[in-house]
């Protein structure tokens, strides 16, 4: 699945480089820090995602997921999860985030 990077990111990454490369650091160091494994931190970043309620870093997440091969169903379960959580209108909208990237891939 290729995807390209929003233009106001490109720009951030343009006009404030060592901002960008020390957020990429933190990303790194975070993901190194505990003993999840690679899968159940995607699947964890989706549900932190959800519980945002933010459409861009819910696509984000179920990239990420999907390029590291987590299967569908795990993905939409998290989805599923949510409703007792966030409630079901969120959960339902984070749903239909979900399935955008499911058409893409």
């Amino acid at each position: 699945m290729s995807y390209k990077l929003p233009a106001q990111f490109k720009k951030l990454i343009s006009d404030y480089p060592d901002v960008c490369e020390a957020f990429e650091s933190l990303g790194t160091q975070c993901h190194n820090a505990g003993p999840l494994d690679e899968k159940e931190r995607k699947l964890a970043k989706l549900g932190i995602a959800i519980g945002t309620g933010s459409e861009g870093a819910v696509h984000s997440a179920v990239r990420n997921a999907l390029q590291a091969d987590v299967p569908k169903e795990e993905i939409m379960h998290v989805g599923i999860l949510a409703i007792t959580t966030v409630g079901l209108p969120h959960a339902t909208a984070a749903m239909t985030w979900i399935k955008d990237l499911f058409e893409k891939s």
